[in-house]
């Protein structure tokens, strides 16, 4: 009875550590997924990963995973003013909160735009990648992205960019992909879940006519 218990604690402890390794291979495939669709670089290893196909059934993407796909597509890039406003209504849009999280992604981008836009040299300014890495992990909730989440964040990058356009790569960029690729997948099973009703609904017919 002693051993047992062991054994189980140990088992249990294997299936768990199991559980988090799938769900952050799941995660990394739509962050790829969502880098890849607006030209972001991957490696070989993770091309495979890199289709919607990959991720249809899986949860859908997240305005945290969206962010942080930011850090592959653009992520060498000093972080601007459009740049923190576009993380902060992403962050709104996450959270449900109107104010900004002290200690979150939005604080630290508003914190690193003013900086950045005082300094001259372009090694010392921080970089979004330093701001949105593990960007999930920073927000208190998270949700799947929507389309009407992509359109506040599109607005807010446009809003404060001095040429009145969205950054390549940035955060609107990757936010509207992710939505694009959340409607996909969602469009997809919503046609695999009809055709399997088909299926069923034709097949007591099919008995009585035999």
């Amino acid at each position: 009875m002693s051993q047992e218990q062991p054994r189980r604690e140990e088992a249990e402890q294997e299936n768990e550590s199991a559980k988090q390794e799938d769900v952050q291979r799941s995660s990394l495939a739509r962050k790829k997924v969502v880098a890849d669709s607006i030209g972001g670089q991957a490696l070989d290893k993770d091309r495979k990963q890199l289709s919607p196909e990959s991720v249809s059934g899986r949860a859908n993407i997240t305005i945290g995973e969206a962010l942080e796909a930011t850090v592959v597509t653009a992520g060498h890039r000093p972080v601007d003013y459009s740049d923190a406003a576009a993380i902060q209504a992403a962050e709104v849009r996450a959270t449900g909160r109107t104010n900004i999280i002290p200690g979150g992604v939005a604080a630290a981008a508003q914190s690193a735009a003013t900086r950045n836009a005082r300094l001259t040299k372009e090694e010392e300014k921080t970089k979004l990648a330093e701001i949105l890495a593990e960007a999930s992990s920073k927000l208190p909730s998270d949700k799947p992205v929507t389309r009407k989440d992509a359109e506040g964040v599109i607005g807010a990058e446009l809003r404060n960019d001095p040429n009145l356009c969205t950054r390549p790569g940035g955060v609107a960029a990757s936010i509207a992909a992710a939505a694009r690729l959340n409607q996909t997948n969602s469009t997809s099973n919503t046609t695999s879940g009809t055709k399997n009703n088909d299926k069923n609904s034709t097949s007591p017919m099919k008995q009585k006519l035999n």
